[in-house]
């Protein structure tokens, strides 16, 4: 150990990620070194506060509240601080300083990819993220390097283990949304404010980086089309269950023929997968990503999305494979956009949907659904009828429809459900969701 050279590595962030990584960098550190063949010198760790609690006891020598200065002494950064600032300026600091950079930050990647890969090429420094997608599940590197010369079709992915776990709770224990959002609180896999993970914000981001090394194009966060799960309801999982699927908060990248020739679409929002899917048993906070390649086939990768060791070992292994490019020589390769594949809007993307509708129960109204349905050009595959009672005398009985299409377009099966909405017979639109993965 002592023959070989020396890197120096700094940590920003000493959360329960970061605390992980400087655990492990410590503890293994003649394990590492043997791997990457060089030693791996945590030199610092960047953090706010020097008294606050941290899941493993760091040495004081080590803390340090000058991020600016840590990065400057630094042969590779490790960003652990989350959010847009003050993790952009650091990191372009460090490229800026001739560092390599690992980083789990799926918002800052998302939002500002391009400008930091073009900074880190201009240097020949590398910047490896794979723990800002899926934890500890390696899916970033096989579509950067394995897959690099077949052709990626499409990218189904579970990629929040909060609102899985939610979805799960629905549907194997019966919860109703709120009851299993207590539940996810309780165990650690929701923040008091859920919006990020209920409202599909953490997924889109996601769905970004995916869409970007699989297409091999840029994708902003913002162009990803997103629902959140928050108006599921336990009926909609019945329903679900009746017609074989389950429903899961799908990342969707895919490429599809839009109005101007082929394109990506990116998208994230509750889906229908059949139960015979294996995205479909995906239980708990696990995610998965399921890949179809031209060559390949169907591949799926599948582990803990999150946690403090797992998501740990993502950014170990990216320090180890800058380690030996440190060993071999040679520039960083980055993530440049290559090919100019248009973004196609949502409106064009075209899928199998289920409709639920609340109408009222009285002769004809099925087909005067099925009329509009059918002047839209949206045909009908299934219709299931519940008819529910008043609730006294002088209240019109309803009946609950859920109708399965055959594939069409998004646009309109939304125009479609706009009119509905102001037709005198329908008293709810209850739900619209999108078959996916079959």
């Amino acid at each position: 150990m002592s023959e070989l050279r020396t890197l120096r590595v700094a940590l920003l962030g000493a959360g329960s990620v970061g605390s992980q990584v400087a655990r492990l960098l410590t503890e293994d550190r003649e394990e590492l070194a043997a791997r990457a063949g060089i030693t791996l010198d945590l030199v610092g760790v960047g953090v706010r506060s020097l008294d606050s609690a941290r899941d493993w006891d760091i040495p004081a020598e080590l803390l340090t509240t000058d991020a600016h200065d840590l990065v400057q002494r630094a042969d590779v950064v490790i960003e652990l601080i989350g959010g847009i600032e003050p993790a952009r300026t650091l990191i372009l600091e460090a490229i800026a300083a001739g560092a390599d950079v690992v980083t789990g930050n799926k918002a800052l990647i998302a939002a500002h990819g391009p400008e930091l890969f073009e900074a880190a090429a201009r240097v020949g420094a590398l910047i490896s993220y794979e723990a800002a997608v899926a934890g500890a599940i390696p899916i970033l590197r096989p579509l950067r390097e394995s897959l690099a010369g077949d052709r990626v079709n499409r990218i189904l992915a579970i990629v929040n283990g909060s609102t899985n776990f939610i979805l799960d709770r629905m549907d194997r224990f019966g919860d109703t949304m709120e009851q299993a959002q207590k539940t996810a609180f309780e165990l650690g896999f929701l923040e008091a404010d859920p919006t990020l993970d209920v409202d599909g914000y953490d997924a889109a981001q996601k769905a970004a980086i995916l869409a970007r090394l699989a297409f091999h194009a840029d994708v902003p966060a913002e162009a990803v089309y997103r629902e959140g799960i928050a108006d599921i309801t336990a009926e909609q999982i019945a329903d679900a269950s009746a017609a074989g699927a389950t429903i899961k908060l799908l990342a969707i990248a895919e490429r599809v023929t839009g109005e101007h020739g082929e394109g990506i679409s990116t998208r994230v929002y509750p889906a229908l997968i059949p139960k015979e899917h294996p995205l479909a048993s995906v239980h708990g906070g696990n995610n998965a990503v399921f890949v179809e390649a031209a060559a390949a086939g169907p591949l799926m990768f599948y582990g803990a999305g999150a946690g403090g060791v797992q998501t740990a070992s993502a950014v170990l292994g990216d320090l180890v494979s800058a380690a030996r490019r440190h060993v071999a020589g040679g520039p960083g390769l980055t993530d440049g956009a290559t090919a100019k594949l248009p973004l196609i809007p949502i409106g064009e993307v075209r899928a199998r949907y289920q409709i639920a509708l609340r109408v009222s129960d009285r002769p004809g109204v099925l087909a005067q659904i099925a009329g509009i349905l059918a002047e839209a050009g949206v045909s009908v595959e299934t219709v299931v009828q519940s008819v529910a009672e008043a609730a006294d005398d002088s209240e019109e009985r309803t009946a609950m429809l859920v109708i399965g299409t055959h594939t069409s377009r998004e646009d309109a099966v939304q125009n479609t459900v706009s009119e509905l909405r102001s037709h005198e017979a329908v008293r709810e639109v209850v739900s619209v969701l999108r078959f996916e993965g079959e």
